[in-house]
């Protein structure tokens, strides 16, 4: 590609954020191009756990993720495909009493956002779901979450933006990128130029640099969740699993096998790659096998980890630049944007279109650390 693209929006990853965000503004009328390094949602997304939920989430997330919630069972007429979305419900265990405490203060403290949490007792748990070990204290339920297949609904949603008449652009590293006067200008590999009047960066664990272009700075890390797949078994896990404090998750789809996470693996000498160490599937298979007693003698199968972006306080930043106009940050998700993602497309949209968005995006503004970082000078 050597002639120069103008287009209303140009969104750096292709991940299920900037995919999503690329459909929503097709269907609003923008033109659009959508730059990956890679492959569209080869990355977090695409490699993830697969968990659907809103429980758990810090409070100020929930809005969102409510947001993102009404999308879900849509996904077929939205994309074409239902992901395999399941809406099995979503629950969290508490393995002592400190933890069952913990999942009963955060029912109370988010029981305004009409989850529908439902706490379970000991006895109530052996009766419903009497898989679980014996010693789990108590749970918690949200009946409306579930689970999906990563690997379909991260692809399904660049396609559809493809169909949807965006111009998707794989393999294709964003080089360069500054505003001049009131344009964005973008040099890309393979000779590609991109000008836009908008643009969105959802590079998710790439995508500090592009911040920092601008003048904007985080402090973005990265982690490499790590997941295991089970040989088929019998079906016996109802519902998404997670566990109040974290430490292992767990879900088994409907040809049998069983997805268990709760470890990271390691980066490569290349960072932006990783892998699954064997300590770390010993690990998570035993703390699996001790809470659900029919994975005691499961075989593994398959293991794979992925890059993510992680903040400090574990919110991601979503909304405008604070230093450029036109300018939109999505990214560090800290291992939980899954859910919320095709929400969050319909957010940036929304930013592009309106210049604001019908949902709250205070939390995740970009310039918050360096706020604190003013707070803590002026207290010194």
């Amino acid at each position: 590609m050597n002639a120069v693209v103008v287009t209303d929006v140009a969104i750096i990853g292709g991940g299920l954020v900037g995919s999503s965000a690329a459909l929503a503004l097709r269907r609003m009328g923008f033109s659009v191009v959508l730059l990956d390094k890679g492959f569209c949602g080869a990355q977090a997304s695409g490699v993830n756990y697969g968990g659907v939920r809103r429980q758990g989430r810090p409070p100020e997330q929930i809005p969102l993720s409510q947001r993102a919630h009404a999308i879900w069972p849509r996904l077929r007429e939205v994309i074409g495909t239902d992901g395999e979305f399941i809406r099995s419900g979503h629950l969290k265990l508490a393995r002592t009493e400190a933890e069952m405490a913990s999942l009963e203060a955060y029912a109370a403290r988010v029981s305004r956002h009409d989850l529908g949490l439902e706490l379970i007792g000991h006895n109530g748990l052996r009766e419903r779901f009497p898989w679980i070990a014996d010693d789990v204290v108590g749970a918690s339920l949200c009946a409306g979450d579930g689970h999906a297949n990563p690997r379909i609904v991260s692809a399904a949603f660049a396609h559809a933006a493809r169909m949807s008449g965006a111009q998707v652009l794989e393999n294709t590293p964003v080089l360069h990128v500054e505003k001049v006067s009131d344009t964005f200008h973008m040099q890309a590999s393979g000779g590609a130029e991109i000008r836009s009047r908008f643009l969105i960066n959802s590079a998710g664990a790439w995508a500090g640099a592009f911040a920092e272009a601008f003048g904007e700075p985080v402090p973005l890390k990265r982690i490499y969740p790590s997941m295991i797949v089970t040989e088929p078994l019998p079906l016996f896990m109802s519902v998404n699993i997670g566990a109040e404090g974290g430490g292992v998750y767990a879900r088994q789809v409907e040809r049998g096998n069983c997805i268990v996470g709760g470890v990271r693996g390691e980066p490569l000498d290349d960072p932006d790659f990783s892998r699954p160490t064997g300590s770390g599937a010993l690990t998570i298979m035993n703390r699996a096998a001790r809470l659900f007693p029919t994975l005691q003698k499961a075989h593994a199968i398959r293991f794979w980890s992925g890059t993510e972006g992680e903040m400090d306080d574990r919110n991601p930043i979503i909304g405008p630049s604070r230093t450029t106009s036109g300018l939109f940050h999505a990214f560090g998700f800290s291992g939980a944007g899954f859910q919320i993602a095709p929400g969050v497309g319909e957010v940036l949209a929304e930013l592009v279109r309106d210049g604001e968005s019908s949902t709250s995006l205070d939390s995740f503004s970009i310039d918050r650390f360096t706020r604190a970082d003013q707070a803590r000078t002026r207290v010194l």
